[in-house]
């Protein structure tokens, strides 16, 4: 059987096919997700957890430890490692290739609930994990830099303002913070004056931890209506700390800044983000697996004139790294190629057949099965990257 004799007894039937495949396949180029390489996901998990002022090796022996020994009863595990700093742990958790995600980050969320019992009570929240591709850099780094604003004022404008409107912007995954500066009390004790009164650091802990709750306090009920009892009883700044009662000596109150420095700072002091020697606070941006990086960067642009508008002056928002441009700059440049490498097919073929008639059969099928191509790319979900047009190329 002849292929080519149907299409050349039957040329309308010829030229719906090939306006059909261009027209395919031009929506398969502007549907095809733009990255630098293919995309590579790993059945990744990362948890977190956090005890403020625990050292290293505090937190690899009453951290890592219990919640490793959840881990590694979870089938599938393929390797597990920890890194412990001051005051943060996280545990990086990879698992077999034909494992599920979404089936492993339950198990891992049962299994950090089981390790509950066994972990330090002073953590301020439960440890929290989130699905990681190793292979997925984030996409565009943003900064913050004051040189009046206190840090911990910068890091509510980072977290609270950016990073949550930026996570639901088209194609974003999640907003990392780097060198995050939460705000905290910092209550710094004065040994002399706890020696003198006869009073330990355990004794202005329990009275801080006392002084500082929110429980449901109650009900009172009628004859015909009922009230609900509201009482707040949580500190918030360091100027509330400071007259907290933390023993009584001879019938006399020994107040919290009797006894220590009490002011308003961060959680971390030792955790700081730097740009060109200046303190910084960085927002990571990565975007989901299989999107457009490029479309997904110009997303989140168009955000920040709002921001900065938003933000005080004395606030300056900043871009420092985006993963974009050189991707736009080396699909351009491939681009190029490819088309130089299509023109100088053509002149070949009319070098050799020095016919303009029969020259333009192949100078219109070359391109036609390129931009076909892209339709099929789409359907199998490939991406538009380096190595998908330099095959094309070749």
């Amino acid at each position: 059987m002849n292929v080519s004799r149907i299409f050349i007894e039957r040329p309308v039937m010829t030229a719906l096919v090939s306006f059909a495949i261009l027209l395919f396949g031009i929506v398969g180029y502007r549907s095809l997700p733009v990255a630098a390489l293919p995309t590579v996901d790993f059945p990744t998990i990362q948890v977190n957890a956090a005890l403020p002022g625990a050292t290293p090796e505090t937190m690899a022996s009453a951290v890592a430890t219990p919640l490793e020994r959840q881990f590694s009863t979870i089938a599938g595990v393929d390797s597990m490692s920890s890194s412990n700093s001051q005051g943060s742990t996280s545990i990086t958790i990879t698992f077999a290739l034909d494992r599920s995600i979404d089936a492993a980050a339950q198990d891992v969320q049962a299994a950090i609930a089981k390790a509950g019992g066994t972990l330090p009570p002073e953590m301020p929240r439960p440890p929290s994990f989130q699905k990681q591709n190793p292979a997925d850099q984030p996409v565009l780094l943003l900064v913050l830099t004051s040189e009046s604003l206190p840090w911990y004022t910068v890091d509510e404008y980072a977290e609270t303002l950016m990073a949550q409107r930026i996570s639901t912007a088209s194609g974003v995954s999640q907003v990392s913070i780097y060198g995050p500066q939460k705000y905290a009390v910092r209550v710094q004790l004065n040994p002399d004056a706890l020696a003198s009164r006869g009073i330990g650091i355990d004794d202005v802990q329990k009275a801080i931890a006392a002084g500082n709750v929110n429980l449901p306090t109650g009900k009172l009920y009628g004859a015909k209506q009922s009230f609900q009892v509201q009482a707040n009883g949580q500190l918030m700044t360091a100027s509330a700390y400071r007259p907290l009662v933390v023993a009584w000596k001879n019938g006399v109150p020994v107040r919290l800044e009797e006894l220590a420095k009490v002011i308003d700072g961060v959680e971390t002091d030792k955790n700081y983000g730097w740009l060109n020697n200046d303190r910084a606070i960085l927002l990571a941006v990565q975007r989901q697996p299989g999107t457009n990086t490029v479309q997904v960067v110009q997303n989140v642009m168009a955000m920040l004139p709002v921001f900065r508008a938003e933000i005080p002056p004395a606030l300056k928002l900043e871009v420092m790294s985006d993963r974009s441009e050189p991707i736009r700059n080396s699909i351009n440049d491939v681009t190029l190629t490819l088309l130089m490498t299509m023109v100088l097919v053509v002149l070949v073929i009319f070098l050799f057949l020095r016919n303009v008639t029969a020259t333009m059969i192949p100078g219109a099928a070359v391109p036609l099965s390129i931009v076909g191509t892209f339709a099929a790319m789409y359907l199998l979900g490939y991406s538009l990257n380096n190595l998908s047009l330099m095959a094309l190329t070749l």
